[in-house]
């Protein structure tokens, strides 16, 4: 089964450097794993959230505006695309994501319409 992991956390947690250095290493290894287990199928950070655009459609008229589609204090940094055998691999999956110790981890499966 596919599911989306959704990287949350609040832009304006403030690490050091180190803790940075060390975040940084703890996610490349994550991926490494996951990529050598063959979970992983694809994924990227996400520029911040400044650089987002919002796109509606309200009665036939496309409206823009700047910024993120929901104001919340944590936003999603990343995603990664997964293929887990279960809801209980992927659970697994995402709780070795290094984000999780100072943010959150959302996942979701994928509907089943499209291969």
């Amino acid at each position: 089964m596919r599911y989306l992991l959704m990287v949350c956390v609040d832009e304006d947690v403030d690490l050091s450097e180190d803790e940075s250095a060390a975040m940084r290493n703890d996610a490349i290894a994550w991926m490494e794993e996951m990529d050598g287990r063959g979970v992983r199928l694809m994924g990227n950070a996400l520029r911040p959230t400044s650089d987002a655009t919002t796109i509606r459609v309200r009665d036939g008229e496309v409206l823009v505006s700047d910024g993120p589609f929901a104001e919340t204090k944590e936003q999603i940094g990343g995603f990664d695309i997964l293929e887990c055998g279960d809801l209980d691999e992927a659970l697994e999956v995402a709780s070795k994501h290094p984000v999780a110790r100072i943010g959150a981890i959302e996942l979701r499966p994928f509907w089943a319409l499209f291969p």
